[in-house]
């Protein structure tokens, strides 16, 4: 037998081949999985015959065995067990340190840029990155009444959706307890940001150094995949990991060790037709390969299916803090100077801060809009004096360029309605809730809204139950798509931002003939 081949003992043959006839293997499937091309190596394995080492104990891996138990080995070369299991342990932190490597400039440029919706040049995440916090308990599975979220109001003036949030934790700090994450929030909170921000701190040795990560957008992954291929996690590792300079063998060690970081990101953003077979592959994966890590992003809305063994969390709203301190990396780097950058944002602040500025506040406390108003005032060093034209660029971010500016086109629960209708419909709901004042709201007030706007629609249908599923998937289709209604707690919504209810009561205003009621409400 060649010094780098195995072959199965007589023992190890029937052991061998009950395990493959339990787990309903076949010859092909078997070579097909271990990424051989034929089944000649399988038959070589089940009959005796040498074979290389490295598909030798790949085999047995596959058939959950150990390669020791099988193996014809004489006594004398049998290893001991314990210098055999640091030898190999030192090998799989070289393969560890060759991977990370090997990938480092390849992974800091993947996750440095920063995803944008406007046609300016963008500094670096590095240079204006800021820290978030995280809600332990997604808020839609809160089990609140409409009171409770009222109550918390008691002591502020003027609604604060961040006082309804509950406490939150650092990021990092939830990241660093929890091995399988899934990690919720509204479009444009900074999800990707955030993984981004996790791959580049473990790229850095900052974070897992232990581990070697994969930062995967979803939608892309997808795309890339060829038309019938076998997708699997296992194989794309494995395929990047051999493109580093690992062979299969060291791939799959280094993924059965858990020595993965896999970042999985916009699980929202694939397409329904491509969804049950990615979430299929992440639950094979989860599973199977238990001891890696794993996080995933999602918009809140889109979080349907539950993957068993994973943590639920919810990126936060900004707070003052955050803003501030965003504000003053983001015009450094943008100006390029770090003292006119500083004066800039404290210009920036100072303004931001004043009571007739408060609806622009709010908006600053999801990172998009904030990127939005940093690039308005930079022309001017002042807020528009129409501030209808900034709350209108606001709106238009999170409908439409968002996720057109990423080339992503979701399949579209309610496509028959126009843009303007849509805008018209939110117009519509936020009137009647303004009107009523009623900040917050249960499901059935906005259904009963929205199917009154559908019923109306040309062509529309005149079944109850129709109108009232239609409307149910309409409601799902804006807080997935926009943000623009955000779930407070089971059943309770409201706007993401006050500011947007009052701007789209002002629109239906403007486009009402009979506006004195709600000119007196927006008056108060």
């Amino acid at each position: 037998m060649a010094k780098r081949s195995l072959r199965s003992s007589n023992t190890g043959i029937v052991k061998a081949k009950l395990a493959f006839e339990s787990q309903g293997w076949t010859q092909e499937s078997l070579a097909s999985e271990v990424g051989l091309s034929s089944r000649q190596s399988i038959w070589k394995f089940f009959t005796g015959r040498p074979i290389e080492r490295h598909i030798f104990k790949e085999i047995c891996f596959k058939l959950d065995l150990d390669w020791m138990e099988i193996a014809d080995l004489p006594k004398e070369q049998l290893p001991d067990r314990q210098n055999q299991e640091i030898e190999e342990n030192v090998g799989i932190e070289e393969w560890v340190q060759r991977m990370r490597s090997r990938n480092r400039d390849r992974l800091q440029s993947q996750c440095n840029a920063l995803q944008s919706s406007f046609d300016l040049t963008q500094p670096l995440l590095s240079q204006i990155y800021t820290s978030v916090n995280l809600l332990p308990h997604p808020s839609s599975q809160r089990w609140l009444e409409i009171s409770d979220l009222q109550n918390v109001q008691t002591e502020v003036t003027r609604l604060d959706f961040t006082q309804i949030e509950g406490s939150t934790i650092p990021g990092m700090e939830i990241v660093g307890k929890h091995n399988k994450l899934m990690i919720l929030g509204k479009p444009g909170s900074g999800k990707t940001t955030f993984l981004q921000y996790v791959a580049l701190q473990c790229n850095q040795g900052k974070y897992k150094r232990e581990l070697v990560p994969f930062f995967i957008q979803l939608r892309i992954l997808t795309v890339e995949t060829s038309e019938g291929e076998d997708f699997s996690f296992l194989n794309y590792i494995v395929r990047q990991c051999q493109a580093c300079g690992l062979s299969r063998h060291q791939a799959i060690v280094l993924i059965q060790e858990g020595k993965i970081l896999l970042l999985l990101d916009g699980l929202d953003e694939i397409l329904q037709k491509d969804s049950e077979a990615i979430f299929r592959q992440i639950d094979l994966f989860s599973q199977e390969y238990y001891k890696n890590h794993i996080i995933i992003t999602c918009r809140t809305a889109a979080a349907n299916y539950h993957f068993p063994g994973f943590s639920y969390v919810e990126i936060a709203d900004f707070q003052l803090e955050q803003i501030e301190v965003f504000t003053k990396k983001w015009f450094v780097a943008t100006v390029g100077n770090e003292a006119e950058g500083l004066l800039k944002a404290e210009q920036f602040l100072e303004q931001l801060k004043r009571p007739e500025n408060q609806p622009i506040r709010e908006l600053g406390i999801t990172p998009i809009l904030l990127n939005l108003i940093c690039s308005v005032f930079q022309e001017r060093s002042s807020f528009p004096t129409k501030r209808a034209k900034l709350y209108q660029a606001a709106l238009d971010i999170l409908l439409q360029r968002w996720d057109r500016a990423r080339g992503i086109h979701r399949d579209l629960i309610y496509q028959y309605l126009s843009l303007p209708d849509k805008i018209k419909l939110l117009c519509q709901i936020a009137a009647t809730t303004f009107e009523a004042e009623n900040y917050f709201f249960e499901t059935s007030e906005i259904l009963l809204i929205i199917e009154e706007y559908l019923r109306h629609l040309p062509n529309s249908t005149n079944d109850l139950e129709t109108l009232w599923l239609d409307s149910e998937a309409v409601l799902k289709a804006i807080e997935l798509q926009h943000g623009l209604l955000v779930e407070r707690a089971r059943d309770i919504y409201s706007f993401s931002h006050l500011t947007f209810q009052e701007y789209l009561t002002a629109r239906k205003i403007v486009a009402s003939p009979d506006t004195q009621s709600l000119e007196t409400e927006l008056q108060n």
